[in-house]
């Protein structure tokens, strides 16, 4: 058994907490806070059985043999290396890290230490990811890509009351771009490969992020635009267009529902079977990684989403 200690008392922790409960050989050990009524609260609404006040009481805890981090992203790298230094496999909520070189860095020690080291995108690991791989080949030869994650935040309401909120803090390392645009980002990166360039621009919002934005990544022979938004929604999907056809994508965070119109041909539609978590896939392939399986992929593509919201987080905001 998997013994998971969770660093973070979110509702995105609660989720996670949920996904743990349907994986085999895994459960949640102990919760993390810096504030014990919080963490005892907390655990006792997961039915987690043990707490810790702090990450050092976690790290040192027997009954956890790995950790999941969901704490604010500014606080993901130092808290990363405290873990490997302990010799702590760990799972690190997405971004892993605010910065390329920061996760290459990060990889580099925890193979040093021979710790395990993944990136809780929930995307890479969603059967529907997969069924859009599969039926992007029966396109043709590609030529155009259109990825968006837009959903406005109630988050985003703070903001215009004039409040800060750590998820469209900067000095938290929050913005729109990470916190939703990695997943169109990061499924482009696994359909299509590193693209030649990327061009980009944000919208800014009072927080002093930005709150959406739109991104051109250019490759040979087609290009892709990617759109995120936190403060707005949007009714369209996402699609990849060929020259023998078309795929719509109804959520290309969690695709359920693809389109596959063959050029004069009828359209298919393709339903994909998923558990109704969409963690519990990122929970597998941590257990998986922590028994031994490669993750060396996994890590590569973490760093060229990274390299790619780099760039785009360089252009000013609008």
């Amino acid at each position: 058994m998997l013994r998971i200690g969770l660093v973070g008392t979110s509702s995105i922790s609660e989720r996670f907490a949920e996904a743990v409960a349907g994986v085999d050989g895994v459960e949640v050990a102990r919760v993390c806070s810096r504030d014990e009524q919080r963490a005892r609260a907390f655990a006792a609404r997961i039915g987690a059985p043990g707490v810790a006040v702090g990450l050092d009481a976690l790290l040192a805890a027997a009954d956890v043999d790995a950790v999941y981090l969901a704490s604010p992203n500014s606080a993901h790298a130092e808290q990363v290396r405290a873990a490997v230094d302990a010799g702590i496999p760990v799972l690190v909520e997405k971004p892993a890290v605010l910065t390329a070189d920061e996760w290459v860095a990060a990889v580099s020690h925890a193979r040093d230490r021979g710790v395990v080291l993944l990136e809780a995108m929930r995307t890479a690991y969603d059967p529907g990811l997969a069924a859009v791989a599969a039926a992007m080949a029966r396109v043709g030869t590609v030529r155009r890509v259109a990825l968006r994650y837009e959903k406005r935040s109630a988050r985003y309401d703070q903001v215009l009351a004039g409040e800060q909120t750590n998820i469209l803090d900067p000095t938290m390392g929050g913005s729109a771009l990470r916190d939703l645009g990695v997943y169109p980002l990061h499924a482009l990166v696994r359909l299509c490969g590193a693209p030649r360039s990327v061009h980009g621009a944000r919208v800014g919002i009072a927080s002093g992020t930005d709150g959406a934005g739109s991104a051109l990544a250019v490759y040979n022979g087609f290009v892709a635009d990617i759109a995120w938004s936190k403060i707005t929604d949007t009714a369209l999907p996402s699609e990849i267009q060929g020259e023998e056809g078309s795929l719509v994508i109804d959520a290309i965070d969690a695709p359920r529902r693809l389109v596959l119109s063959p050029r004069g041909g009828e359209p298919e539609i393709i339903e994909v079977e998923a558990a109704e978590n969409v963690m519990v896939g990122e929970v597998e392939r941590f257990r998986d990684a922590v028994a031994g399986a490669d993750i060396a992929e996994d890590q590569r593509l973490t760093g060229l989403t990274l390299r790619l919201v780099d760039e785009i987080l360089g252009v000013p905001l609008t």
